[in-house]
């Protein structure tokens, strides 16, 4: 063969190949559309500065925050990981400190310890996954974002288990792909989201993990449903290529602000927000 044949047989197989480890679900896809029809509340309708005078304080991933977003009629976003006792709850960070003001994890401590930490110094409390369930109660839709450190999959199962028996709407989000899954092999039925960013841009992270994972190339062994990707990196190819090639819903975080609610509108299907309440 011909030395100078190789690329031209190279390139094209590496293509191909590119695009089939990107490549979502396809088959047996279950129904995006309900979740379109909504916008969702980052960690609730929240707020985690000081209350103005009268108001009671509502911060991130509480049930009171929840509460609000029920009743204002958006969807609600949230994350949910274990105690070191084994009940799912519901706050963002791995450790304790931005949000609660104590050192450690999470996992360092049992849920009646932690019931013991007021968020940003509010009247909440840390709540479990169970009464978030009961509090929503199906009136809005929830994205439910699993939050997985390495490759401990225990949140899985142990959210599952109550989301079994949930009557609303959700779906299941991670960025980290084992999660997916785990949801693939398990649950196969359940909407399930790839969560990224453009990891390597922003020079917050390095290394092949992170190009692997901004580009969305475990797609071949998770088949996510959605991929949420950050509003900002829009342009990302691997992206544009599962919503426009493969018709896989787009969902944009985190929008801050009207202007970029519209702007997100032309690259993304779904929208979750933050620290603004969308005129529509």
């Amino acid at each position: 063969m011909n030395l100078l044949m190789i690329p031209l047989i190279g390139l094209p197989a590496l293509a191909v190949l590119y695009l089939l480890m990107i490549m979502p679900r396809m088959a047996g896809k279950p129904d995006t559309a309900p979740f379109q029809k909504w916008l969702y509340a980052h960690r609730g309708l929240h707020s985690n500065e000081p209350a103005q005078r009268g108001e009671d304080m509502a911060p991130e991933n509480s049930l009171r925050a929840f509460r609000r977003a029920v009743e204002a009629g958006f969807g609600i976003e949230m994350d949910v990981q274990m105690t070191k006792d084994h009940i799912p709850v519901v706050f963002h960070d791995f450790t304790l400190k931005r949000i609660c003001g104590r050192e450690g994890k999470v996992c360092d401590y049992t849920y009646e310890e932690l019931r013991q930490f007021p968020l940003c110094g509010s009247d909440q409390r840390i709540p479990k996954f169970k009464d978030v369930l009961s509090c929503v109660d199906g009136k809005v839709p929830l994205i439910v974002e699993l939050k997985i450190e390495a490759a401990d999959l225990s949140v899985c199962p142990a959210a599952d288990g109550l989301l079994a028996e949930y009557k609303g709407l959700y779906c299941i989000e991670s960025f980290n792909p084992l999660g997916l899954f785990w949801y693939r092999m398990h649950r196969r039925g359940v909407v399930r989201g790839q969560l990224a960013e453009a990891f390597l841009r922003d020079k917050k992270f390095s290394g092949i993990l992170y190009f692997v994972l901004q580009n969305l190339v475990f797609n071949w062994l998770t088949k996510p449903d959605f991929i949420a990707y950050n509003h900002r990196h829009y342009d990302m190819l691997s992206r544009r290529l599962c919503r426009k090639l493969y018709h896989n819903m787009a969902a944009a975080w985190t929008i801050k602000s009207q202007e970029q609610l519209e702007q997100a509108r032309k690259h993304f299907d779904l929208f979750i927000f933050d620290s603004f309440v969308p005129s529509c």
